[in-house]
């Protein structure tokens, strides 16, 4: 038996944007509406096994609906653009899937659907409808059910003959005379005012349809109602025309083009990598990839049993090869060495213990070119080995020509520039389970492969850097800061370990007394962290709404219980008790487990070379997502201590660096007024949207212009506004126009840099970091809308990381100068946390601020913060 699933394409993606929370990939594209579109389109798939199928879309705003009433689906706002630019990914999914999809001009989803469905059924298929709209009910026969999407996407409730009979004691043929009396306000149809749904269906049961009832109108008992109904005569049916679907609508497909067979797996994964659905992509593949397969160059390589000076020239490519898991251990694999006396592989054990070698890698008038320098200072330096003199990096410099690239591996910069063939690290170690170290012949080979192509591939990336002026901020920045995070890493943070397990232990008896006034509210015992048990506890004992059901059971998901707040005290005491499981959980149990055995320290680990903004990013254990907004978060910064005695934390933070920066590339006169005045800009924001003076303001109208000044750099929206601050999108357009209104230069910087984006097909920061876009030109909604957004922020965050990164280079570069014992610990996104010995705390006082303040000059000051204290946590 055939089985033919329609599925209401734009009705599904409404649901799913608004049922998860906005979600974006790496590249900024909004995916949350995409991602649960995909997984509807996969349960449907899995439980239906439909030999037909087919998602019908709107095809436009004006259908022949409009003729009948101009005002037809008016009241409706603007599908927000957070979800208009994800529709065209759908469509993609649906083609990757090979799943049929099909709009028709002037008419809507629901009249193909209704058109194909008749037809189908005339064929004696089976039809099964997935749709967010009850309207579809007026198509149940005994051949199609139609299943609506309740509260979310995953749970539907599917309509037969005897399920709409049930629900509404009615025909699916009168759904369309309930909606001719009730009118439906989502399409701004009329109906008759002041009859709801309960007052339709009792008239329907006597009266059976519309007509009828204006036949039988003086039958009509009520005199209210009865007026209403003659007042409204029209309108009733009018409504019922525009309600009803039209089932004989001009579809130009055919139902033997709609067979489904099977998706294209190649399609999907490519297509689920990019929108970084890696929850979905074990479906698709079996998770190992081929290893292309390269043509590698002969090479004669010399194993050193001895390390001799006439080996070591200068300029050399050098390779310390170290696997990511032993970073911090020092467990050096071997050197690849490379120059013009020949290719050279260097066992460590050889290199750690030759003067030679030590002499040569510590002189700074002999020159390095390496492929991330940062670990190779790091690797020798746990040898106590001093790396000095590394004039080239390979990664970083293919890095600022392309943050984009997909990959900076030196294999894959290899095969970019065309030098020295190399083979993947996954190629010759494996991944996961099957990752081990080769035999020596292999391994040598690899690395001298490696230095080869970074010998290769430095004169072309050197004049890259240089044509894209980006020479000076490789070499005056991105290169010397390497050095500077290596010495970070390598000095590490000290923990105070017994006040982790002490904040331990205190947050494991306030979760057992939590625990116990839960299930006091609860009024039984059950584990709040099984989700079955949860939501037997909170949706069938104490009855509260149920939002949304899963496979296993109801939801009870963050934001699920967030909606359910007001309904009972035990959702704020669950919602809390789930935080502070996972402070407990995921830092302190984390950071306890991070701490280096021998050094007894925290050795993060700085990426330098990964976000396309330029920000710098912490890894293994990321100590710049400690959580500050519960003060149980805060408190375990208490832990992070001083390793030197009479020593304080000192934390320096650049005040709305990104504010300030707007300022500057805008020149909007506003914003430079306020932050040369030393204003509130948050409070000169406000004063100028709302149209008061100072003492007019109040705590909610400043919290308001903060969120739209931080907000309106990014591209937000309308709806995105209103999503942050609890309005509605009317009121965050106003904010956004009023805005606009008073700092006219941010207006026109947005505007002009999208359209130099246009232009060049890139934008740059102030010290010439580029993010390329050629999104910009896309005909896809999506791809340019987040182009535009990217093109907006990128100059703004992308400065503020150069000036942040900027600063540590000078402040290493002065303290160095004036031999002072303080150190750099930690970059956190606008602060820099230092150890400063109390002898050096009145310098450090004027040294840090004026580093910082200076790093970059603006036409507005850099403002800097400073505290300290014996703790992290005392010095904020």
């Amino acid at each position: 038996m055939d089985k033919f699933v329609l599925v209401d394409g734009n009705s599904i993606a409404y649901r799913a944007f608004f049922a998860l929370p906005l979600l974006n990939n790496d590249k900024g594209v909004y995916t949350n509406a995409i991602y649960g579109f995909t997984t509807m389109l996969l349960k449907i798939l899995e439980e239906e096994k439909p030999t037909h199928m087919l998602v019908a879309f709107d095809a436009g705003k004006t259908t022949f609906r409009h003729e009948t009433f101009k005002e037809y689906k008016g009241k409706r706002e603007k599908t927000p653009p957070e979800l208009s630019e994800q529709l065209p990914f759908m469509r993609d999914i649906l083609k990757a899937f090979n799943i049929a999809y099909y709009e028709l001009e002037n008419y809507e989803a629901d009249d193909i659907i209704g058109t194909l469905a008749k037809k189908a059924s005339d064929k004696d298929w089976n039809v099964r409808v997935f749709s967010g709209d009850k309207d579809l009910l007026q198509l149940v026969t005994d051949k199609v059910t139609v299943s609506l999407t309740r509260k979310g996407i995953s749970n539907v409730e599917t309509y037969d003959l005897a399920m709409v009979d049930e629900k509404y004691g009615i025909t699916p043929n009168q759904i369309i005379d309930m909606k001719g009396l009730m009118g439906d306000p989502s399409d701004n149809i009329p109906g008759v005012p002041g009859v709801g749904e309960k007052t339709a269906l009792k008239l329907l049961k006597e009266y059976k349809s519309v007509e009828e009832l204006y036949e039988s109108l003086d039958k009509v008992s009520g005199k209210k109602l009865k007026e209403k109904l003659e007042e409204n005569k029209e309108s009733a049916f009018m409504s019922k025309k525009l309600a009803t679907i039209n089932v004989d609508s001009p579809v130009e497909i055919d139902l033997s083009q709609l067979t489904y067979t099977e998706p294209n797996n190649s399609e999907v994964t490519a297509l689920f990598k990019e929108l970084e659905f890696a929850s979905l992509l074990d479906r698709f593949s079996d998770g190992v990839e081929t290893v292309e397969e390269i043509e590698l160059e002969d090479m004669d390589i010399t194993i050193v049993d001895e390390v001799k000076e006439e080996m070591l020239q200068s300029p050399s490519a050098l390779v310390v090869e170290v696997l990511e898991e032993n970073y911090h251990n020092g467990d050096i694999l071997g050197l690849g060495l490379v120059n013009d006396s020949g290719y050279y592989f260097i066992p460590t054990e050889v290199a750690i213990k030759s003067d030679v070698f030590k002499k040569w890698a510590s002189d700074e008038n002999e020159k390095k070119w390496m492929f991330d320098a940062k670990r190779g200072v790091v690797a020798l330096g746990w040898q106590n080995i001093l790396l000095k003199g590394i004039s080239f990096d390979v990664q970083m410099s293919s890095y600022l020509i392309d943050p984009s690239a997909s990959s900076h591996e030196i294999a894959d910069i290899a095969k970019r520039m065309k030098s020295y063939s190399v083979q993947t690290d996954e190629a010759v170690y494996g991944k996961g389970k099957k990752r081990s170290v080769p035999e020596e012949g292999i391994l040598a080979q690899h690395l001298v492969r490696k230095a080869a192509a970074i010998k290769d591939a430095k004169e072309d990336l050197e004049q890259e850097l240089k044509k894209n002026d980006q020479y000076a901020l490789f070499e005056e920045l991105e290169l010397p800061l390497s050095i500077v995070l290596g010495m970070m890493e390598m000095n590490g943070v000290s923990i105070d370990k017994q006040e982790l397990i002490d904040m331990g232990t205190n947050l494991g008896e306030k979760l057992q007394a939590m625990e116990k006034d839960i299930h006091e509210l609860a009024g039984v015992t059950f584990n709040i962290n099984s989700p079955k048990q949860l939501g037997e506890v909170l949706f069938e004992k104490l009855n509260l709404p149920v939002i949304k059901k899963t496979k296993t059971g109801y939801s009870t998901s963050a934001d699920i219980l967030e909606q359910l707040q007001d309904q009972h005290e035990i959702i704020e005491k669950i919602l809390h008790y789930r935080q502070i499981g996972k402070l407990n959980s995921t830092y302190i149990e984390g950071l306890l487990k991070v701490i280096h055995p021998k050094t007894k320290k925290i050795h993060t680990i700085f990426n330098q070379a990964l976000t396309q903004t330029g920000r710098l990013s912490s890894t293994e254990p990321n100590l710049q997502n400690i959580p500050i907004r519960l003060e149980e978060g805060r408190k375990i910064r208490h832990a992070f201590i001083p390793e030197q005695k009479n020593a304080v934390i000192f934390a320096a933070d650049y005040s709305q660096i990104e504010l300030r920066v707007l300022a500057h590339i805008s020149k909007d006169e506003g914003l430079i007024k306020a932050f040369r005045e030393n204003m509130d800009v948050h409070m000169k924001t406000a004063m100028d949207v709302f149209h008061v003076t100072e003492e007019e303001v109040t705590g909610q109208m400043r919290r308001t212009a903060k969120a739209v000044n931080f907000g309106i750099v990014y591209g937000i929206s309308d709806y995105g506004l209103s999503q942050n601050l609890g309005i509605t999108r009317k009121e965050a357009k106003q904010f956004i126009e009023r805005y606009f209104e008073s700092f006219p230069g941010v207006k026109d910087y947005m505007e002009s840099i999208v359209e130099e984006a246009r232009s060049n097909g890139f934008v740059t920061t102030m010290l010439q970091r580029r993010r390329y876009l050629p999104e910009i030109t896309s005909r896809n909604f999506n791809l340019r809308s987040f182009a535009e957004r990217t093109a907006m922020n990128t100059p703004i965050q992308g400065s503020a990381a150069d000036i942040i990164k900027k600063a540590m280079v000078q402040m290493g570069e002065e303290m160095e100068k004036q031999k002072l014992k303080s150190r750099l610990l930690l970059s956190v996104h606008d602060e820099l946390v230092l150890e400063v010995l109390e002898e050096e705390l009145e310098i450090m006082k004027d040294l840090v601020p004026r580093v910082m303040e200076t790093a970059v000059e603006l036409i507005v000051p850099l403002k800097v913060d400073v505290s300290y204290g014996d703790t992290w946590y005392d010095a904020k």
